[in-house]
């Protein structure tokens, strides 16, 4: 279907981004990118291209992605039930070959390849080469019992050499969120705890989650109410009233970590609104939630 934009608009379209290209060229924007985003074709075009467009302009990204329901795919054909506690994945020595695998055999080649595709110089790092990871202790259930992640880890620190590397090398690093013990054994991280740690280690410029929702809402079903902006003590209250739960607690509380450490903005950003990434980092509009310290 023929464009309905006219040439003159596109060349007012450019002009009202050029604040905003010159503001952050040099930048680095550390996108995580996992959840459905991963697993929808139309999706996963509009966010690689706009990860080619962020390239060109001279933005420099850094990915972390995830690999969740690959990994669920694998351990299903291997006749395993994923289990999860507190939004992370409970893994034990099988389940940690698995994502390991998965991670950086399958997931991590695929999207430097897409990349590639769309002449992004693009370069896969596995996280054990960046994550030095320590053991999650036991959590505790809400009836007392402690419950054992297995070799789940805490990013404690991002080495970030290799990262910096291949920036400078003009490529994008595409990371996954894995970590070593200091004895060398893999580890799990989340990939949205992995990704704060190396934005807040860099430093990024912005630090944005690509996520399977618009963003943080009131509630979670009625996409009118989401909430636009906060502040990291106002996440914590939400957490307790349980407005924010799940999956997106370590994604909310690991952004927090990062703005302590001196980041100032994250982003949680809906990958089912087309190009969001680059609304975000061009427009007044803006889209998604914004998180400040």
């Amino acid at each position: 279907m023929p464009s309905q934009i006219t040439s003159r608009q596109r060349a007012e379209i450019l002009i009202e981004a050029l604040p905003y290209l010159q503001k952050f060229r040099g930048g680095i924007f550390l996108i995580k990118y996992g959840g459905s985003t991963m697993e929808s074709g139309d999706q996963v075009d509009l966010f690689l291209d706009d990860v080619a467009f962020l390239d060109a302009v001279g933005i420099r990204v850094v990915l972390v992605h995830g690999g969740g329901k690959a990994i669920n795919a694998r351990m299903k054909k291997q006749g395993l039930s994923p289990q999860f506690f507190g939004g992370l994945r409970i893994t034990d020595s099988v389940t940690v070959e698995i994502v390991r695998s998965v991670l950086d055999d399958e997931v991590n080649p695929g999207i430097v390849a897409q990349l590639s595709q769309r002449g992004v110089k693009a370069v896969g790092i596995s996280g054990r080469d960046v994550f030095t990871a320590s053991k999650i202790p036991p959590l505790t259930t809400s009836d007392g019992r402690e419950v054992d992640l297995g070799f789940v880890g805490e990013a404690d620190e991002a080495k970030a050499n290799s990262v910096h590397e291949a920036l400078s090398s003009g490529s994008v690093p595409v990371i996954s969120p894995l970590g070593a013990l200091p004895t060398g054994e893999s580890m799990n991280i989340n990939a949205d705890v992995s990704a704060a740690a190396l934005a807040a280690s860099l430093p990024a410029t912005k630090l944005i989650f690509l996520s399977d929702v618009p963003g943080l809402m009131h509630d979670p079903q009625d996409a009118s109410s989401l909430i636009h902006s906060l502040t990291a003590i106002q996440t914590e209250e939400l957490i307790d009233r349980g407005v924010i739960a799940g999956g997106m607690i370590p994604k909310v509380r690991s952004a927090t970590k990062a703005l302590a450490q001196g980041l100032g903005k994250v982003h949680i950003l809906g990958a089912g609104v087309p190009h969001a990434v680059l609304l975000e980092a061009f427009s007044e509009e803006g889209v998604g939630t914004e998180i400040t310290p």
